[in-house]
């Protein structure tokens, strides 16, 4: 069984709204993380979000029909994921995690990075650092220390695990008392590597500007049939 934990319990504050309940195509960009992975094939999609933002995106009556439910979101995302992990039923074997306000990814997207990590254990999608990277110091100045982009991906989700690994990782985490930012990094603790996966267009909608590109990529794909 392959289940999906999306992490959506983020004050938006960066944003200056609340980005998971804005509108893209015509759906809050929450509805839209959340329909990716149950058209993927995903049972249960455990959602980690306010039970007010629940109702807001439209999905508290999508659950009424679907295999889909809510639970309340921790401290930091680490703590989030880990209670969304603790709703997973018995019988789950395979868990993405995703992040809510990564509304582009698809289906096909989705299935292949589980595919990857059937082969591995873990896969993530990602994409190769392309920009040019500087160092700065405490003033915003540039040093000069040339930064080599050779081997650097940016790393994005879905981040797919098998089950008994993830849980393993973040028991290691806990032990440490350390602070994660995304499940990867947790996976480094008990030596497990991670397979990357591109998957084309997977930004994050962080700022207003980004739920603007958003809306051009999401536009884009309705003009050429593209939607999933």
């Amino acid at each position: 069984m392959f289940a999906a934990v999306i992490v959506a319990a983020g004050s938006s504050r960066r944003a200056g709204f609340d980005k998971l309940a804005a509108p893209l195509g015509g759906m809050p960009v929450l509805g839209r993380s959340v329909r990716v992975f149950l058209r993927a094939g995903c049972v249960p999609v455990v959602v980690v979000c306010p039970p007010e933002r629940w109702a807001a995106t439209g999905l508290a009556e999508l659950a009424e029909s679907m295999p889909l439910c809510r639970v309340d979101g921790g401290a930091e995302r680490q703590d989030s994921v880990a209670a969304g992990l603790a709703a997973l039923p018995e019988g789950v074997e395979w868990v993405a995690v995703h992040d809510g306000a990564r509304p582009l990814v698809t289906p096909d997207g989705v299935c292949r990075c589980l595919e990857a990590a059937q082969r591995s254990g873990a896969a993530a999608c990602a994409h190769p650092v392309v920009d040019t990277l500087k160092r700065a110091d405490a003033r915003g100045c540039t040093l000069p220390e040339a930064v080599s982009r050779d081997g650097l991906w940016a790393m994005e989700t879905p981040q797919v695990f098998r089950l008994d690994l993830l849980r393993r990782a973040y028991a290691e985490v806990a032990r440490r008392g350390l602070r994660v930012t995304d499940e990867v990094s947790a996976l480094e603790l008990i030596g497990q590597p991670t397979t990357l996966v591109q998957v084309g267009p997977n930004l994050k909608i962080t700022l207003p500007g980004d739920l603007e590109m958003a809306e051009l990529i999401w536009s884009h794909r309705a003009r050429v049939g593209d939607i999933s």
